[in-house]
């Protein structure tokens, strides 16, 4: 029987509506555009921080809103609203969008922000390289956070990989064959690679029992890389700040605990052990640190997505769980 697809593609146009004078301003063609989505492989909801901060300083103006009643399941990820009382306010809708924005020395470039489409991924997908080629995007750059087996103690790794040699080579030195879930920003990466545009993805290693929590560190270590990578200044300082108190509600948390403080001794053992004699390179000239073996990843990342209402499963792996489970900073 022949399951082939009847009839024409659905044009990815129709997913979105586009502010025209925008698209069509000479002084947003040939930027750079990055891209983070929410609700997958997000640990230490690290792009939920970026999108956040981003928005909060950049002077966002939309040039594109998705339509997300055709790209969202709303039963898995229910919108925000305010019971006052006795009344209803303050609906939040979800929102998917591509914005133009200024880094903090006025450059102009994209960002393409929201949750993760749950539906139409190819048709969401031919709408951005669409897009991508409209505006004539010179760099895509796109992240997400992945819980590894690291302490938080020790510089955060951050895995490169997309079809740019000069940002891939001496930071990615670990190149495994390994077997995850996809999200839409691997999808967007192969497309946008046959289309013939340069881009990279930027994975950051949030410390497995982290994942759960907001992190500000891995935030911190995304925006660097990026901003690297495009020439941009991005805004760091607020989160650097988050970070402080961040990483003293972890000390006394470990502090008061042998069990989780037995953990983090053996991780950074672990870590420093296969980092002495590395080389290393990074976009910041800074540790990025040697990675786990393919195995590890791949335990660590199952895990983690596996369980993305809840915590790390304890047991699940030795070197992915936490005997303990996750550590909260805002507790």
């Amino acid at each position: 029987m022949d399951f082939a697809r009847k009839g024409p593609l659905q044009d990815p146009a129709g997913l979105y509506s586009a502010a025209q004078e925008l698209l069509d301003d000479p002084a947003l063609k040939g930027l750079p555009m990055l891209m983070g989505f929410t609700g997958f492989a997000d640990a230490g909801h690290a792009v939920e921080q970026i999108t956040a901060e981003l928005l909060r300083s950049g002077e966002p103006r939309t040039v594109v809103e998705f339509d997300v009643d055709a790209l969202l399941d709303y039963r898995a990820r229910r919108p925000r609203i305010t019971f006052n009382e006795d009344h209803l306010e303050d609906y939040t809708p979800l929102r998917l969008a591509l914005y133009a924005l200024d880094d903090g020395l006025g450059q102009p470039y994209l960002l393409l922000a929201g949750p993760e489409p749950d539906f139409q991924w190819e048709r969401f997908a031919r709408a951005v390289v669409g897009l991508v080629e409209q505006l004539d995007v010179r760099l895509v750059l796109w992240t997400h956070s992945i819980p590894m087996p690291v302490p938080h103690t020790r510089p955060l790794g951050v895995t490169v990989h997309g079809n740019r040699p000069e940002l891939v080579e001496g930071i990615s030195r670990w190149k495994p064959v390994v077997s995850v879930p996809a999200a839409i920003g691997h999808l967007l990466e192969l497309r946008l690679v046959e289309s013939g545009r340069g881009v990279a993805g930027f994975v950051v290693h949030t410390p497995h029992y982290l994942a759960e929590a907001e992190y500000p560190g891995s935030a911190v270590a995304a925006l660097e890389h990026l901003g690297a990578a495009a020439s941009l200044m991005l805004p760091t300082d607020r989160l650097r700040e988050a970070g402080r108190e961040t990483e003293r509600q972890i000390a006394e948390q470990v502090s008061s605990s042998e069990e989780v403080r037995e953990l983090v001794e053996g991780l950074e053992a672990r870590f420093d052990e296969r980092s002495a004699d590395a080389p290393r390179r990074s976009l910041l000239a800074a540790m990025s640190g040697e990675l786990p073996d393919a195995e590890v990843l791949g335990a660590a990342v199952e895990a983690y997505l596996a369980t993305q209402e809840g915590p790390l499963e304890p047991g699940a792996d030795d070197d992915a769980a936490s005997p303990g489970g996750p550590i909260s900073p805002s507790d």
